[in-house]
């Protein structure tokens, strides 16, 4: 096998010019005004095509750049969630990939594709995630030296990892805007190729290598429920997928799943073009974009039957039971596909994939997601009980929530709350239940003995 790069296309000439992924920056939806990229990297940020949407004879020529380090991950199945579905479900688990997430696929095809001269000047690349340790990865294989822009507020894990991978590290500012910033800035003054996290044909390519590898595990599927932020990977699957049922005569449909304080594509598409949004925190932040890719948003419009939009607390579930029931873990935003099926949102249309797009997820993320999954699933209770104030009353509800086989976290014991009379105490109570059901037969018993609980929510 060859290491040589496939011949291009005028028009892919064009767009692997330099600094022609610098456009692109503004896809990721932070305020990037070329003015402030002073007065090269302002002109640099006026070009060139992103490139069309890829063939499928493209797609299978790089599924073979890839397979030199992409992993062929694993397709499990979930009667779990084929019983709340209705119909099989398979997960494609691209937590278990290289890196921990499926960009090594288009950050390894974008770069493998660059010529000598551009390798020579090396590769440079802003992210706070999965997209920093798929370029340095892709960039030591082909040993090409890559910068990394990272805020300074980086998850541990991830700045070391791709430290490990071989990238120089420069932590810069404290939200995405700015390191894309420092990297639009770096590119300019080096002549470093700025590799983008989704808006660029190779990219979308690499990404579509995902989906004939989901055709060639589950031939018969007849949906596929993707995670979508900038929309590099559905982008891409969704073009894989419906270019080859197209051969085969039939149809299959995709679904893509965004977070709803991050959902950029529901409004773009009523607009007719890619729009920017204001985000609001979620825990689902690998896929919180604010704005569509421009390429991207082009081909979803196209061939993306549907987007639906999923609540934190039901990302933080599916979490919670990707770890229990499929022993995997997940990362919020890899999760938000199985959280559209617990909620309901993707009808039962036949054989169903649902792809985990990643794992990378901070321990003290995981500890914060997880009570909130517990919390979302009534299986970790807050319990506030107005007591009157005398000897034994304490000992008394807990050993109601004990004998209804529940069990008593944290209590805290107030004289001071508000509305509180002088001889009432307030009692909040953390409980570990077994779900509603048993969280509703705990307040039952406490309501039978006299008192009034009340369900906190957080």
């Amino acid at each position: 096998m060859t290491d040589a790069a496939p011949a291009r296309t005028p028009a892919e000439e064009a767009a692997a010019a330099p600094h022609a992924d610098l456009p692109h920056l503004r896809a990721v939806g932070d305020e990037l005004d070329p003015s402030q990229l002073g007065e090269e990297a302002a002109a640099l940020a006026q070009e060139l095509p992103r490139g069309s949407a890829p063939t499928l004879a493209r797609i299978e020529a790089a599924r073979e750049v890839v397979s030199r380090v992409a992993e062929v991950t694993p397709m499990e199945s979930s009667r779990f969630l084929a019983e709340i579905l209705g119909s099989p479900v398979h997960l494609k688990c691209e937590n278990l990939q290289r890196t921990g997430s499926y960009k090594i696929r288009g950050a390894y095809n974008r770069i493998s594709r660059l010529t000598d001269e551009e390798k020579a000047r090396g590769v440079v690349a802003a992210s706070a995630g999965n997209h920093a340790q798929g370029v340095a990865f892709a960039a030591r294989e082909l040993g090409i030296r890559a910068t990394i822009f990272m805020p300074v507020g980086v998850a541990l894990p991830k700045l070391q990892a791709t430290r490990q991978y071989g990238a120089e590290v420069i932590l810069r500012g404290h939200t995405v805007a700015e390191p894309l910033l420092a990297a639009a800035e770096f590119a300019a003054q080096t002549g470093a190729v700025l590799i983008p996290p989704f808006d660029h044909v190779d990219v979308i390519t690499g990404q579509a290598t995902l989906g004939l590898e989901i055709l060639d595990q589950t031939p018969a599927v007849e949906t596929v429920v993707v995670p979508i932020g900038g929309g590099g990977l559905i982008s891409g699957v969704a073009t894989a997928l419906k270019l080859r049922a197209a051969e085969e005569g039939r149809t299959i449909r995709v679904v893509g799943v965004q977070a709803r304080n991050a959902a950029a594509y529901p409004p773009s598409l009523a607009a007719g073009r890619a729009t920017e949004i204001e985000i609001t925190p979620t825990i689902a932040d690998g896929i919180a974009v604010a704005k569509p890719g421009l390429l991207n948003f082009d081909i979803i419009r196209d061939s993306v039957d549907e987007v639906v939009t999923v609540e934190d607390d039901d990302t933080a579930r599916a979490l919670l039971l990707l770890l229990e029931r499929a022993k995997l873990v997940v990362e919020p935003a890899g999760a938000v596909g199985v959280a559209a099926i617990l909620a309901g949102l993707v009808e039962d249309a036949g054989r169903t994939v649902v792809i985990l797009s990643g794992g990378n997820i901070d321990p003290l993320m995981m500890e914060r997601v997880i009570s909130r999954g517990l919390a979302a699933s009534d299986r970790y209770v807050k319990l506030r009980i107005m007591l009157p104030d005398r000897p034994g009353q304490l000992a008394r509800t807990s050993q109601i929530i004990s004998e209804a086989n529940a069990n008593v976290v944290e209590v805290l014991h107030t004289r001071h709350g508000r509305g509180l009379q002088i001889s009432e105490v307030e009692l909040e109570v953390s409980v570990e239940t077994r779900g509603p059901e048993h969280t509703g037969e705990v307040v039952q018993r406490l309501r039978d003995a006299g008192y009034d609980p009340r369900l906190q929510r957080d």
